[in-house]
């Protein structure tokens, strides 16, 4: 099974795993190599593991993100 992001993304497969030694946002618990991530945080207050078991998805935030990057990671949420 994929290791996914609250967002969708297979951080397994993602570029900055090892490019910025990213361990994705759950392990290091939103705090990510870029900054605090807004979805992680939004999932953890909702006590959710990810956006696709949110009552609002796909929210205009997770849309607005994988329209600019990885746009996979709606369909990977809908795929869990």
């Amino acid at each position: 099974m994929p290791n996914y992001s609250a967002c969708g993304i297979d951080c397994d497969n993602c570029k900055f795993q090892v490019e910025q030694n990213c361990k994705g946002c759950k392990l290091s618990k939103g705090k990510v190599f870029w900054g605090e991530c807004d979805l992680y945080n939004c999932n953890s207050a909702k006590s959710q593991e990810h956006c696709g078991q949110c009552k609002q998805f796909p929210c205009d935030k997770l849309k607005e993100w994988a329209s600019s990057q990885n746009p996979e990671r709606i369909d990977n949420l809908r795929n869990l």
